[in-house]
């Protein structure tokens, strides 16, 4: 752990949830879209994503426009468990660790989310481990379709900082995507860039004892 945190800011997908992007591109190529990893992907995407994660289109509004992309017709249930099927799991050690480092930090959340998957995330928290939503973890959560501002930008790092009073000095930042851990250094905050097949529990805050 990097001396002198005092307060630690968490990405959600691939460092809280296990996400699988590619889950999702096969989904929505299952049911007609095959251009799918043209449109999205987690380096970028193009405006309609980025539209629905700024909180600028309602979820009817982005369900109404995955239809159109298909050339086949698509049911709205398709097109929501296409677009969720990159949500997996919340693994137990991870909530145990944020539970355990709530003792001693500040704890944030800043996530770029939509809607949608707020919602599902939340459900699959509640039905595997009995949590009414992420939030419950944390001192305050910002996502991206709730502030209207999404990584890498760096007003909502700023946001973050100053709606809380945080000194980027004593402020950690978790990301596994390198240009949000770009543009948080650019800032002057710490961070730890999880590379592909890191994870918190094992490669961060290994030596946290875990719950009784």
């Amino acid at each position: 752990m990097i001396k002198g945190i005092r307060h630690i800011i968490f990405d959600l997908g691939g460092v809280l949830i296990n996400i699988d992007y590619k889950l999702t591109e096969q989904a929505f190529i299952d049911v007609g879209i095959t251009n799918f990893a043209e449109l999205y992907s987690q380096m970028q995407q193009s405006a309609i994503f980025d539209k629905f994660e700024m909180g600028q289109i309602t979820r009817e509004e982005f369900i109404s426009s995955m239809m159109k992309m298909s050339p086949t017709p698509l049911t709205e249930a398709q097109v929501l468990k296409a677009w969720n099927a990159m949500l997996l799991d919340f693994p137990v050690r991870r909530l145990q660790i944020l539970q355990q480092l709530r003792l001693y930090y500040d704890l944030f959340l800043l996530s770029n989310t939509n809607e949608l998957h707020e919602e599902s995330f939340n459900n699959i928290l509640m039905q595997a481990h009995g949590m009414p939503n992420i939030g419950v973890f944390f001192d305050k959560v910002y996502f991206s379709h709730r502030v209207g501002m999404r990584k890498p930008m760096k007003e909502i790092f700023q946001r973050v900082l100053d709606d809380n009073g945080l000194k980027p000095e004593h402020t950690l930042f978790i990301d596994d995507s390198l240009q949000h851990i770009e543009a948080a250094k650019a800032l002057g905050i710490q961070t730890i860039y999880l590379e592909k097949g890191m994870t918190i529990e094992d490669n961060v805050f290994k030596n946290q004892a875990p719950n009784p």
